[in-house]
């Protein structure tokens, strides 16, 4: 039986995915929780489709988060600045 997602979530083109694994750990078989994150689009000159992943670990997602926000944060930013200097208001 293939390995499935225990959870799945979709906001446009933008995926992710729980997973449930083990492994051996000192002689037990130990569970743990991964996530991944996939980003699908059409290559229009191919004619397929493509995406591309990351896999995660949980202690992975606060960090990540971290980054996220961060570069968000400056994306915004730098967008406020460049309106104020072509003389844009909102």
């Amino acid at each position: 039986m293939a390995n499935r997602p225990i959870k799945n979530y979709r906001a446009g083109n933008i995926s992710g995915a729980i997973w449930f694994n083990e492994r051996e750990v000192n002689g037990n078989i130990v569970g743990f929780k991964t996530l991944s994150i996939r980003r699908s689009w059409k290559d229009k000159d191919k004619d397929i489709w493509r995406d591309e992943s990351i896999n995660l670990r949980r202690g992975d997602i606060a960090k990540l988060l971290v980054i996220l926000n961060k570069i968000q944060e400056e994306l915004f930013l730098a967008d406020e600045h460049q309106k104020d200097d072509e003389g844009e208001d909102e």
